[in-house]
């Protein structure tokens, strides 16, 4: 149970994803309470917005969800209307997507791990969808990658490859203005079907040395083995650690901490951000400024490393 107190906040993630991942945690950051909790609506935008019209103005944050208000291409930034609809509902309460740590944390925790010696030039990487973690795909187009953006292939269903960002945002400039106006569901898994397996894309899984971006999209087309391969990505339960242990990849990353055995999404430590700063809207440097105080650091879990020790262990 969480100690309230004059000082406890409380950021809410009203997700559009299945509410079997809903967790809630307590917790002190910087010396303050919070009470974080994930409360999946099974794919129905309006329970999303009831939710969040009950608790606006009696919480300290929203996270959005399983669903992206912004997604970028470059300089341009185009506005998901579903996801602004369920926004709009929050009158109160500052909601905010996850956007601005996507920009500054994941590009934070890549410059972390190459700090730590990781070795990128070269390294084959498949970004499931750059489009919602740009500033993560463009870090790795800075390291000297050879990436592949899937925004086409897990985004929209259609089998193409796109190998260089320039063109991503090309063919970004031609399709947003319609695909942000398609209900959400078309363009990502949500509600049960966050819990649905199709195999597909295999070659392009098998290519990667580094699978990076959105769990979701990875997790509903990954192949039954995943020996080799380094995860990059986010908002993964203990269930989805096991699974991702049991199929053999060497190490997962998440972006943001663990808390309680779980990894939140962007949208619910933004939030946290946001509650911490007591201000909305925050500009890039006020993120920078928070995530320099609040020190988070990534969770790297070595699969290998842990397999070799126990063998040891065990003569």
């Amino acid at each position: 149970m969480c100690r309230w107190g004059v000082t406890m906040k409380r950021v809410v993630s009203v997700s559009l994803g299945s509410s079997d991942r809903d967790h809630k945690v307590c917790t002190n950051i910087l010396g303050v309470d919070f009470e974080i909790a994930r409360v999946g609506t099974d794919g129905s935008i309006e329970k999303m917005k009831e939710l969040i019209k009950s608790l606006d103005g009696k919480v300290d944050a929203f996270g959005l969800g399983g669903i992206d208000l912004y997604l970028y291409a470059g300089e341009k930034r185009y506005t998901i209307k579903d996801a602004e609809k369920i926004a709009l509902c929050a009158k109160k309460t500052p909601i905010v997507d996850g956007s601005g740590l996507k920009n500054t944390l994941e590009r934070r925790v890549l410059n972390y791990l190459k700090k730590s010696n990781w070795q990128f030039e070269n390294k084959k990487v498949l970004m499931v969808c750059a489009l919602d973690r740009f500033g993560m795909a463009q870090t790795f187009e800075e390291f000297g990658c050879k990436v592949v953006y899937g925004d086409l292939m897990f985004s929209l269903g259609i089998p193409i490859k796109i190998n260089n960002i320039k063109v991503l945002y090309r063919l970004a400039e031609i399709l947003m203005p319609i695909v942000r106006y398609l209900p959400f569901k078309f363009i990502y898994p949500t509600g049960s079907k966050q819990n649905q397996h199709k195999l597909k894309y295999t070659e392009v899984f098998q290519w990667a040395d580094i699978i990076a971006g959105d769990f979701h999209y990875i997790k509903k087309h990954m192949p039954g083995n995943l020996q080799g391969k380094t995860i990059i990505t986010n908002t993964v339960t203990t269930k989805d650690v096991e699974m991702l242990k049991k199929l053999g990849a060497d190490i997962l990353v998440t972006t943001t901490p663990e808390l309680n055995g779980r990894s939140f999404g962007t949208n619910v430590m933004e939030g946290v951000l946001v509650a911490l700063s007591g201000q909305f809207p925050l500009s890039e440097e006020q993120y920078e400024d928070l995530l320099d105080k609040v020190n988070f650091k990534p969770r790297v879990l070595n699969f290998k490393a842990d397999e070799l020790r126990r063998d040891l262990a065990h003569g």
